[in-house]
């Protein structure tokens, strides 16, 4: 018998959350590649600090009781939508733990190592849930999926491959193929005229490599033709068939910043379909 794929669903609840059809929508991803679900909710935890001038005019602690309530509340909420989305019949093990404000993707990041993959809501509306993905696909050491709320609810039958032979993207796949059954069909998707790749022949080589393992696998080259490259790689992907696209998450610390890459930082920025990111 084949061992259990355990997939974790954090979710923040302050000072913002993902929406509810996000949510949805990565709960029944995650389902479809068959894992067992496990999530976190995230309560707020705020300190209590001494403010007399602000106190005369602002019922600070109040304040601070009603964001904590409204964030339980929320937490409370989602437990509910996901076991909705996943039927009766499916079992979710539900967990909530506090956090102080900006701590929540520090403590999702080392909780998602006990896990084989991560699977993250992505909102475009919501700043505090983009950084708090940022912080889970690069901070956890995990395979993670950004799911749009946009998505119709299919099994997994063909990915593409964002390959362009760097080490990051050599992870991706490897994070890709136990997700995958024997029958899935694979595109590799290299952008020809981006940067300087090591070869010309990668992606029939991948593809080759592919194929003797018994995948049906092909190699599609990807023109930019004027726009940016997460966005040309998503639009490939999305007309080739694929329900979920695979790429390598590039990003590193720059004195007190975080930078993406180009490619990585366009999917934050304008996400069309699932995308795996590893790291």
């Amino acid at each position: 018998m084949p061992p259990k794929r355990l997939a974790y669903i954090p979710l923040m609840t302050y000072p913002d959350s993902a929406p509810d059809n996000s949510v949805e929508a990565a709960t029944v991803l995650a389902s479809e590649l068959g894992s067992e679900l496990h999530m976190t909710t995230f309560a707020a935890r705020i300190p209590r600090v001494s403010t007399p001038i602000g106190g005369l005019l602002l019922d600070i602690p109040q304040m601070i009781r009603g964001a904590e309530e409204n964030s339980r509340a929320r937490c409370r909420d989602l437990q509910s939508l996901v076991q909705k989305s996943v039927g009766a019949g499916f079992r979710v093990q539900c967990a909530t733990r506090d956090s102080e404000p900006g701590s929540a993707g520090a403590l999702a990041s080392s909780e998602a190592r006990y896990f084989d993959l991560v699977v993250l809501p992505w909102s475009k509306e919501t700043v505090s849930v983009s950084d708090f993905s940022q912080a889970v696909v690069f901070g956890s050491g995990r395979p993670s999926i950004l799911v749009p709320p946009a998505i119709r609810s299919r099994p997994i039958v063909h990915v593409a491959i964002a390959w362009d032979a760097s080490r990051v993207a050599a992870r991706a796949v490897a994070d890709l193929m136990p997700l995958l059954a024997s029958d899935c069909r694979i595109t590799i998707l290299t952008v020809q005229d981006e940067k300087l790749l090591p070869g010309r022949n990668i992606a029939e080589a991948l593809s080759d490599s592919l194929i003797q393992r018994g995948f049906v696998a092909e190699a599609r080259n990807v023109a930019l033709a004027g726009r940016a490259v997460a966005e040309a790689l998503q639009e490939a992907a999305i007309e080739t068939g694929a329900e979920l696209l695979a790429m390598g998450g590039f990003g590193h610390s720059r004195v007190r910043d975080f930078v993406l890459g180009g490619a990585t930082k366009g999917v934050f920025a304008d996400l069309r379909l699932p995308v795996l990111l590893s790291h």
